[in-house]
């Protein structure tokens, strides 16, 4: 039997009013009509963005459960909301957006040894306990795998990830160290590896901090003199997860703490996962015994990201965002922003945003805006004859002038100072500089720039006509 939208929801529909309340049934089921199945993929359109919110916060599992019944583990459900426009043409308009599939991630429980004087362990945390202790695992269940999008440039760090996730401290990646410059989502990796073991192991005790708070807290156990507690509290972690463990460096007291509950962890099959965003190698200030411990596992770089991937990455941020936007501006802006996935996702939001306040169709000059702040434009090529026509005008002559064979002194000087400019901001020979500044010799340009230098130490009026001209030349 062909399944059809409709009858896949129909199925649904009985699963999920078995399982709950009536009113809630014929409040947010009822209204939802499906749309198209395509593949494993369910469309239903909802009334609101309020109502698609709703579900993802409070039925999001159990329409998880349904769907996987119909569909299989790969069923995806995507909202479609028929949104009123008050603006141009008055025809509603569409958004899609994919379900999460995903609630929070909820406190954890475990049982800690009372071996120590004082009975009750402090959590770092704040969260007062005895015996039994909450510990919230701090991670953020939107990084997942499913949204860290495989490159070239990260598959190696990913699938270690995954192979971390699928048996924590049970496989040679241990510790897991992943470093990478800014933006290339070390964060989000180390999330996603946390977030995919509670999902598969939801008794261990998973928690991600920062090197900066680990440190704080440190300091905070040797104020208050319960330095033991915090050790003890880490040690009982299953998987600990580091971020920005570089931070370390310079601090040899929390260097000294970390290595002990290192150690007690890994002795004990416990998984510890680190960022850096450098290679073990390159940390400065970290002592040797840490370091060779960070290299006993594998040390997985996360590099830039080749062009598919960004194309990949803002296809996929536009999808979850329920915003279609045409291929050029797309590539125009994966080709523009090379240097990290933050800002690439960030000219994304910023475009999605200039188009939806401003009320302004997204076209590739918009686009073009938005990436020339996100970008560092490479310094414009200056030439000779832009350096001379800059210094012209600065002096109030045209270039004919400049160029000419008149021996005035303050066209004489104009002239200097273009050759000087030329030789500072071009890789022109100095024969070539000669040659376009009224037919000179190279040894010419050789005197003016020695003469320029000269005057710019014993000439006050000079040296300003340096700076001035310096400052327009940058620009």
């Amino acid at each position: 039997m062909n399944n059809t939208a409709q009858s896949v929801w129909g199925n649904c529909l009985n699963f999920i009013k078995d399982n709950i309340q009536p009113q809630a049934y014929k409040t947010w089921f009822e209204p939802i009509v499906a749309v198209k199945l395509a593949d494993q993929s369910l469309s239903i359109q909802v009334p609101s963005k309020f109502f698609y919110e709703w579900l993802e916060e409070h039925y999001v599992k159990i329409l998880k459960v349904a769907l996987t019944k119909e569909l299989g583990e790969d069923a995806k459900l995507v909202y479609i909301i028929k949104m009123e426009n008050t603006y141009g043409n008055k025809q509603p308009f569409t958004e899609k957006i994919p379900s999460s599939n995903r609630s929070a991630i909820k406190s954890q429980r475990a049982d800690i040894p009372l071996k120590n004087k004082n009975p009750e362990l402090k959590n770092p945390f704040i969260i007062p306990g005895i015996r039994n202790i909450k510990i919230e695992s701090q991670l953020n269940p939107i990084y997942t795998f499913e949204n860290f999008l495989e490159g070239d440039s990260n598959r190696l760090a990913r699938n270690a990830g995954i192979a971390v996730a699928n048996k924590p401290g049970g496989t040679s990646f241990n510790p897991l160290l992943v470093f990478g410059g800014v933006g290339l989502g070390k964060t989000h990796l180390a999330h996603a590896i946390g977030v995919d073991i509670k999902d598969k192991y939801p008794e261990k005790t998973v928690l991600y901090i920062s090197a900066e708070k680990f440190t704080q807290q440190y300091i905070e156990s040797v104020k208050k003199n319960n330095r033991n507690d915090f050790i003890h509290f880490y040690q009982i972690i299953d998987v600990l997860i580091i971020d920005d463990v570089q931070f370390l460096s310079g601090k040899s007291g929390t260097q000294d703490v970390f290595f002990h509950i290192f150690n007690h962890l890994h002795q004990n099959g416990k998984q510890v996962i680190l960022t850096s965003d450098k290679a073990p190698v390159d940390m400065q200030d970290i002592e040797q015994r840490l370091l060779s411990r960070f290299k006993w596992g594998l040390s997985a770089e996360l590099q830039k990201p080749d062009f598919e991937t960004r194309v990949s990455i803002v296809k996929n941020k536009l999808y979850r965002d329920g915003v279609e936007m045409p291929d050029d501006i797309v590539e125009y802006v994966a080709k523009n922003i090379k240097t990290n996935v933050r800002e690439l996702e960030g000219a994304i939001i910023s475009l999605i945003a200039q188009s939806s306040f401003n009320k302004k169709e997204i076209t590739l000059s918009l686009a073009k805006e938005i990436v020339e702040k996100f970008v560092k434009n490479t310094k414009r090529e200056v030439s000779i004859d832009y350096i001379q026509k800059i210094v012209s005008d600065y002096f109030q002559m045209d270039v004919d002038t400049l160029q000419s064979k008149t021996r005035k002194r303050h066209i004489v000087q104009a002239r200097q100072l273009a050759m000087f400019f030329a030789k500072k901001f071009t890789k022109a020979s100095l024969a070539s500089i000669g040659s376009q500044i009224g037919q000179r010799d190279h040894a010419t340009v050789l005197h003016a720039c020695k003469t320029v230098d000269n005057l710019s130490s014993t000439d006050k009026q000079f040296r300003k006509y340096v700076e001035d001209l310096t400052k327009k030349l940058s620009v």
